[in-house]
């Protein structure tokens, strides 16, 4: 099997915004060349494909590879432009196929023309003789329904096929046609002896890919196009809504209107006890914010007084509720309880002249020490006689 390098001419002029092929003509020329590049690297994994456009300033994207994920990534990011150049792209993509690394590869370009062409008959009849002698085969798909290309296009196919030469073809997509399809049809991807000569087999896949060979691929192209048709639908659909919102608008108004009127009678014949329950419930639940001040426009310092005034409030609700806490005793004047071993210990004699003798600055021989200890010992002595006494 020959190599062929194949090298994709993209047509990116003002004209591929025009949407007379679904979705866009930008867009259907992005699946064409998807397309081209997919079945000429299935049909040989050593050929290789570049990608060009022809708008203003003629650029090469990506020059000769066999890797068609960098064929797809600088693809998506062509925006239309200007006007094609299609003389000046096929003379440079002659010369990048012309300096090839390998002198026995057979030479093909591949143009997408869907814009007028500028160019006179002769100069492109000059271009397609230089062609044949260098033996380069040029595939064109016009479409478009653009003035006499196909006229101009037809004379440049002859030049460079000759008499005997079928190395070449024309493809004429018409307007309402799918390019994608018209193209699976063709010799360019069905190759010149209509055997299937770009790898499918002779058959006609979804996408121009075999699922069963590739689904992941052929997964994520049929995604793509879903989504893409649910967009333009949305679109479609936004532009008849925005459309018939003006001319609906009163009929509309109308029956809203007698809506709510229907619904406020129902409402008010229905039982009111249900609604007097929730509202019970929503006062009983509602705090009280009538009582708050007006803080913006309160000065600074009558903010500060009112936060000490509830604080101090915030105090004494505390002691409040501490106070009334405590246990309640019968007599109102009823002294403090202490401890009974609390008070011993208070009135030992041992323990106060240890504690005494341990202090710092105190004489515990000095006699006002003395007469407090003697009278703690007399108080002593009286509430153990008392409590004998009740004993008796």
């Amino acid at each position: 099997v020959c190599i062929t390098l194949c090298f994709c001419s993209f047509d990116n002029s003002d004209y591929q915004r025009n949407g007379d092929y679904f979705p866009t003509r930008l867009n259907v020329q992005k699946d064409g060349i998807n397309l081209v590049c997919l079945t000429k690297l299935r049909s040989n994994p050593e050929n290789n494909v570049g990608l060009m456009t022809l708008s203003n300033t003629v650029e090469v994207l990506a020059t000769l590879t066999s890797d068609v994920g960098r064929i797809f990534s600088k693809m998506h990011l062509i925006q239309p432009k200007g006007e094609i150049n299609l003389l000046t792209g096929i003379r440079i993509a002659h010369l990048v196929l012309k300096h090839r690394q390998g002198k026995n590869h057979k030479m093909r370009i591949v143009v997408f023309v869907g814009s007028p062409i500028n160019h006179e008959e002769g100069e492109l009849v000059k271009q397609a003789k230089r062609l044949k002698k260098e033996k380069v085969n040029v595939d064109i798909v016009s479409f478009g329904d653009h003035g006499d290309n196909n006229e101009t296009l037809t004379a440049f196919i002859n030049a460079l096929n000759g008499k005997d030469g079928t190395g070449s073809h024309l493809v004429s997509v018409p307007r309402g046609s799918a390019l994608s399809d018209a193209l699976l049809s063709s010799p360019i991807i069905q190759g010149e002896d209509g055997m299937g000569g770009a790898g499918l087999g002779g058959n006609v896949f979804e996408f121009g890919v075999d699922p069963n060979e590739d689904p992941e691929l052929a997964l994520a192209l049929r995604v793509s196009m879903e989504e893409q048709r649910q967009r333009q639908e949305s679109e479609q659909r936004r532009a008849e809504s925005g459309a018939a919102a003006g001319t609906g608008g009163e009929a509309s108004g109308g029956t809203g209107q007698g809506i709510v009127e229907s619904v406020g009678g129902d409402i008010g014949e229905a039982n009111t006890e249900e609604a007097m329950l929730q509202r019970a419930l929503a006062l009983s639940t509602e705090t009280p914010e009538d009582n708050l001040p007006d803080f913006a426009n309160m000065t600074e310092e009558e903010q500060i007084a009112f936060a000490m005034q509830m604080s101090m409030q915030d105090a004494s609700d505390e002691t409040v509720t501490q106070q009334a806490k405590r246990p309640k005793t019968d007599e109102p004047n009823a002294p403090m309880e202490v401890d009974e071993d609390y008070s011993e210990v208070i009135g030992d004699p041992a323990f106060l002249q240890s504690v005494l003798e341990n202090l710092p600055g105190v004489d515990p021989q000095s006699e006002a020490v003395r007469d407090a200890v003697g009278s703690l010992n007399k108080d002593k002595d009286k509430k153990n006689e008392g409590k004998d006494s009740q004993k008796k």
